[in-house]
Parts: structure tokens; sequence; C-alpha cells
């Protein structure tokens, strides 16, 4: 959208060609570009940088799990993304979509929710929970004084 965009430029091993039907499952790695039918779930766990191209003509009657996906044809199930989805015009999902970025063209349709899914963060290892010091902060290298006494006077 802004500035020059960064395509992935991976090799597709993967080719489901157009009047191709297949009934089960595909797992691959690298790239897997769909112009026919599958009849099943499509998956890529065990590449992080594994892409799936679905063409205009392309269809899955299944999940997709793929790190990174661009869609112009039909999914119909959910889309699971870890890291981009790229809707284009012609896109339509009957599913939700979980996606950690999304990029969608006018014209792309989504039949379900949009999931937002941000890459776990590392949970930081909790030190023991000390008690707060009733003393003001002292600068480092000193020791906290305690508050000073309220004299009232009377007058």
């Amino acid at each position: 959208m802004f500035g020059k965009k960064q395509r992935n430029s991976g090799v597709i091993q993967t080719l489901v060609g157009d009047g191709t039907r297949i009934k089960g499952d595909v797992r691959f790695d690298g790239g897997c570009h769909i112009d026919g039918v599958v009849h099943g779930n499509v998956i890529a766990d065990r590449d992080p940088e594994a892409f799936l191209s679905i063409s205009a003509d392309g269809l899955v009657d299944g999940c997709v799990r793929v790190p990174i996906v661009m869609l112009n044809g039909k999914v119909q199930g959910d889309v699971y993304a870890s890291e981009r989805v790229e809707l284009g015009a012609s896109a339509k999902v009957f599913g939700n979509v979980h996606y950690e970025l999304l990029e969608m063209t006018a014209g792309a349709e989504i039949n379900g929710k949009l999931i937002h899914e941000s890459v776990p963060a590392k949970v930081p290892v909790q030190q023991p929970a000390q008690q707060p010091s009733p003393y003001p902060a002292a600068e480092e290298g000193t020791q906290p004084m305690p508050p000073a006494k309220t004299i009232k006077q009377s007058g």
C-alpha cells in the first residue's frame, strides 16, 4: 500500500494445476500454488516460511494453516496464518480468518470473523513480590529517610 511491497520470492514446490481435484489433506513445505480444487485441509506446519497462493480459479474446501497466505480464490473453512494474509479483489473466505498481519483489497469477501493473533510475547520472569517501602525512594547509594513528623503548633 505505502512504499515498496515485499513479496515472497520463494520457490513453489507444490502445484495443484487447473482441472486437478484432490480429496484429502495437502501438507507441504516451501511454496504451494493452487489453481484447482482441494477437498481437505491445506497445511504447512513444519516450515515457518511456507507460503500458499490460491488463484482466482482455485478452491480449498477445508481449513488452511500456512504462515503466509495469498488468496484470490475461495476458501470454505477457517484460515490460520501465523504471519500474513493477503486477500485479492476476487478472494472469498467462508470462515474465520486468524492473522497477524492482514492486507485486503477492495472487493475481497470474508463471511466470518477476523481474529487478530499477535506473536506470543516472551513472558518475563517474575521476581518475588517485595513489600513496598513506607518511605519515599532514595537516590542510588543512600538510605531512605523516614517521613518527617508533623508538629502541631498551638496558637
